[in-house]
């Protein structure tokens, strides 16, 4: 997959460029897989002293700041240590869910081999997020996520909590979707398989609200990538 940095480009200044992430692409190098196409190597090619303000998981679509010289990344870090950064991502679990700004506050820490998490009340560390429904479907729901730390599948195991998977997260109990659970009288090609609506963890960063170096807070929103906006439009057209 052939990515052209530029058209990630959701906002760009002197000190900060901001990009929406295609899925499927990690923020950083990874050990094993071909490292040509991390974000941070794209930002390098791009503009040469970049450096990635935060991360998000590699399944995970949406909004990234990249920081283009070290006043701009240290500006960025200390909001983001302060709490002063706010992230929304938007999430379809499983399920029928009405979520009024519930918080949830439980401990994470990694299991063993550090590729997922779980709640340990002995020895995680704090980790809290708020969640609202934004629309309800007949068999999932659309939700607004909004954490307040930043640990790693925090937003995944807490929706786990609320018994709320998010869709095709397998890790954290998530199941699939499929048009023909939706969709009346579906007819399936005969000799074909059906594949899931989306095919990954159906979360995406939406929108990032941070203070430039000027003091100016910027909000800045990434649109839904394809599988996600199919996602959501077929569960709107068929509830």
């Amino acid at each position: 997959m052939k990515i052209n940095f530029e058209d990630l480009i959701v906002f760009e200044n002197e000190d900060y460029i901001v990009i929406n992430k295609p899925p499927y692409v990690a923020s950083l190098d990874e050990r094993t897989s071909d490292r040509s196409s991390s974000i941070l190597r794209l930002a390098k090619a791009y503009h040469a002293d970049a450096q990635l303000g935060h991360r998000l998981d590699k399944e995970t679509s949406g909004i990234l700041a990249i920081a283009k010289h070290p006043e701009a990344y240290r500006h960025l870090a200390m909001q983001f240590e302060h709490r002063e950064v706010t992230k929304r991502y938007h999430a379809v679990v499983n399920g029928v869910h009405d979520f009024d700004s519930i918080s949830v506050f439980l401990p994470i820490a990694p299991i063993k081999d550090g590729t997922a998490v779980r709640i340990d009340r002995q020895k995680g560390k704090v980790a809290e997020t708020i969640f609202n429904t934004m629309k309800a479907y007949r068999q999932a729901t659309l939700v607004e996520c909004i954490p307040i730390t930043g640990r790693m599948h925090q937003i995944r195991v807490h929706l786990m909590c609320l018994k709320a998977p998010i869709v095709s997260d397998p890790t954290y109990g998530g199941e699939p979707v499929f048009l023909s659970q939706l969709k009346r009288n579906f007819n399936l090609k005969k000799d074909t398989e059906e594949y899931p609506l989306i095919q990954r963890v159906a979360l995406h960063a939406h929108s990032l609200t941070f203070n430039l170096l000027n003091g100016d807070r910027m909000k800045i929103e990434a649109p839904y990538p394809k599988d996600f906006d199919v996602l959501v439009k077929q569960l709107e057209k068929f509830s």
